[in-house]
């Protein structure tokens, strides 16, 4: 990957890596954990399946490919299993519709010291890059991931007394990880934030302040813990960190512009650019831009996952033309808002309708930037 100059993102049409399981994968996940299947026979099912998602990305025209996270149950799920001292409990927040309805999830908890049981992404690197010319990127869970979903009760406090110090053991996981990644050829790597959006939605920081915490003191305990995680990163490995207000089966977790973080996360992490969701009116406007650096990009988020309409590509013209008074036209790109499937289950769209969203990217990107 040629380094984009510094404040643009790499690629000016980018995704956000989760893409939909087709069924064949979906079952051959439902066989394994069964029993049915084994071990050799579900890694081949998962190959074929990358094979095809790394073919489908090149058709679109994308210059930047993942596996489309189909070696992980969720975002999350691989990270927590080979990370030693992280288990599963149920979370605090739920997921919910425009109608009303929700869906509990799951989080994970520090039960003992967190280290690295093994290297978590690379096999996903080291088999993409064998399959494609273009650009492969790894995506990870943010270090808030393993803290923020259970706030009130995020690990036992004999092995943790404050989570500033499970985030400098976490961060260190983080640090192993992208060096082994850009060893490997890896020079683009995704953290997928959750928390810092969901303290962008007033209801929700009024929920963090009725169990007794701080949102500002959240939002700033989990910039620094980027931070962490990216430190001594090597020179020529890209980071970016997609901003995401959940994203299961379509469902999401909050709502709310930038307004309230912009200043600080923006400002302050050490990060070359942002991916953030602008589809909804749910997310805001740009203003809050104004407040990325000069040296950071961002990469607009404006055409939705979660829906099988297409967009207009006047109309992403246009908003792209309005996100620019706020940050120059040559430090932005596209994308989709968030991933196809940030769980095995996937959005309420088709392959087909996928391969569309993904070719739009790539044709909006020449037509806003050439």
């Amino acid at each position: 990957m040629i380094p984009a100059p510094a404040g643009r993102p790499p690629f000016r049409a980018d995704h956000i890596g989760s893409l939909l399981r087709p069924k064949a994968l979906r079952e051959a996940f439902r066989k394994h954990a069964a029993g049915e299947m084994s071990d050799a026979d579900f890694r081949a099912a998962q190959d074929a399946a990358i094979r095809d998602v790394v073919r489908l990305q090149e058709e679109c025209g994308m210059q930047v490919v993942t596996d489309g996270e189909f070696r992980r149950i969720s975002y999350w799920e691989k990270f927590v299993r080979l990370t030693a001292g992280l288990v599963i409990k149920d979370a605090v927040f739920t997921f919910h519709d425009e109608h009303g309805h929700e869906s509990a999830f799951t989080a994970p908890y520090a039960e003992a010291k967190v280290s690295r049981r093994a290297p978590i992404t690379a096999d996903e690197i080291a088999f993409v890059s064998k399959l494609t010319k273009a650009n492969p990127k790894v995506t990870m869970p943010s270090p808030s991931t393993m803290h923020f979903y259970r706030f009130t009760d995020w690990g036992d406090p004999r092995v943790y007394a404050d989570p500033e110090a499970f985030f400098v053991d976490l961060g260190k996981i983080y640090q192993q990880e992208i060096a082994e990644l850009s060893a490997a050829g890896c020079k683009y790597v995704q953290l997928d934030e959750v928390a810092i959006a969901i303290l962008c939605d007033p209801a929700a920081r009024e929920k963090v302040k009725a169990a007794g915490g701080h949102p500002d003191r959240l939002v700033d305990l989990y910039v620094e813990a980027i931070n962490q995680a990216v430190k001594n990163r090597p020179a020529d490995v890209t980071v970016g960190v997609h901003v995401c207000r959940g994203n299961y089966k379509g469902m999401y977790l909050s709502e709310g512009g930038y307004d309230s973080v912009g200043e600080r996360f923006f400002g302050r992490a050490n990060v070359n650019h942002f991916l953030l969701e602008f589809d909804t009116p749910r997310a805001g406007g740009f203003d809050p831009l104004k407040f990325v650096p000069k040296n950071k990009g961002v990469v607009l988020g404006l055409v939705s996952s979660k829906t099988p309409q297409l967009e207009a590509i006047d109309t992403l013209k246009r908003r792209a033309e309005e996100a620019a008074k706020y940050v120059d036209l040559d430090r932005l790109a596209i994308s989709p808002q968030c991933g196809f499937a940030s769980t095995m289950g996937g959005n309420p769209v088709t392959e087909a309708d996928e391969r569309a969203k993904l070719k739009l990217c790539v044709d909006a990107a020449k037509a806003i930037w050439g």
